[in-house]
């Protein structure tokens, strides 16, 4: 057996004191931990890293994609990118709007369309954003990214595997989405697009998860709206994504209805549109009903047999930045207030996305 010294006794005693100012340590921070973990008991949001309260959320955008493949449905396994280059590529982009006070982010890419939650999972935990994902089939473009299955199966087979991610899970990720998105075409809604809407009305009665819709022009916002309110679904669970795609008219009828306008792709290049279909919205009372976003995100791309992520054209060379920097700013100078500014920016994505326990 060794025999201390007083020095050594001393030295030995100061080791004992700190490893157990060290564990005490541990276990605080692990019971802090623990309770930043715990799940929200009032109405929340369900965020690729779990549901969160809807508090100091900061400002929000409704509408925004990471990744998009373009190449179509079950052509390619997915995704084609290597992940690591992915959050090179993006993760500083997303740590600056974090910086610029925004704390929300509803990623739009649906299933085989590029969709992928483990990009935005760890994007998520790397920036400090938070990211909602979604279930759902996009129909736009052709049909180009519907599964063979989705001609086959009924609206029923198609919200029960919808129902699958919001109880389960996507895949075996555990991550759970957080709204329905679903993509229509121009006109009223053919068969398909119609099934689809089914489906996802089916999924909203059981779960309250929103179904925001891309939406080719106001005929098919307005057949989208007649085929939910036949169904007993209020106005109010209906997001029209790209209603700067119809006219002014279209959009402030359905908004009285309680439909959520949602301008998205505000670029610098169109900026003056998306001011005057704001201002309308205001000299209307309207702006209760009214969401913005840049609809920005990355496509990719095989050049030569490499992929790459290539940037929407919209706001290249400044991602997810034009509506801070550029369109608020112009809305103060018309006279907007800051409650202006907060309710659409902050206050109606909340409303419009939130889930009740």
């Amino acid at each position: 057996m060794r025999h201390f010294l007083p020095n050594d006794e001393n030295r030995k005693r100061s080791r004992i004191r700190l490893l157990k100012l060290l564990i005490s340590f541990l276990v605080l921070m692990g019971s802090i931990s623990l309770r930043a973990q715990e799940e929200p008991k009032g109405a929340f949001i369900m965020t690729v890293t779990g549901k969160i309260g809807l508090g100091n959320l900061g400002r929000i955008l409704p509408h925004e994609h990471i990744t998009t493949d373009f190449l179509g449905a079950e052509i390619a396994p997915q995704p084609r990118y290597p992940r690591e280059m992915a959050i090179t590529t993006i993760l500083p982009h997303l740590k600056k709007l974090q910086e610029r006070g925004y704390g929300l982010f509803f990623e739009c890419t649906p299933n085989y369309i590029g969709r992928d939650v483990e990009l935005l999972k760890a994007l998520s935990e790397l920036s400090g954003l938070k990211i909602v994902t979604n279930t759902g089939y996009y129909a736009a473009v052709n049909k180009k990214f519907l599964p063979k299955h989705a001609y086959t199966e009924s609206s029923e087979t198609l919200a029960e595997r919808w129902e699958k991610e919001w109880r389960e899970g996507i895949g075996d990720t555990g991550i759970r989405p957080g709204f329905i998105k679903l993509g229509v075409g121009k006109g009223p809604l053919d068969a398909i697009e119609e099934k689809l809407l089914k489906a996802a009305i089916l999924l909203h009665k059981k779960s309250g998860l929103q179904m925001a819709m891309h939406t080719g022009d106001g005929e098919a916002a307005l057949s989208q709206y007649q085929i939910i309110t036949a169904a007993d679904v209020d106005g109010k669970n209906m997001i029209w994504v790209h209603a700067q795609n119809g006219k002014d008219e279209e959009r402030l009828a359905l908004a009285k209805k309680g439909v959520w306008i949602s301008l998205d792709g505000v670029s610098s290049e169109k900026l003056d549109s998306y001011v005057n279909m704001i201002r309308v919205l205001k000299e209307n009372q309207l702006l209760s009903r009214l969401m913005i976003s840049h609809d920005y995100g990355w496509g990719v791309t095989d050049e030569k047999g490499t992929i790459k992520l290539i940037p929407f054209d919209k706001g290249k060379n400044d991602p997810y930045q034009t509506i801070d920097r550029l369109l608020l700013p112009r809305l103060r100078q018309l006279g907007f207030t800051q409650a202006e500014i907060d309710l659409i920016t902050t206050e109606n994505p909340i409303k419009g996305y939130s889930l009740t326990p």
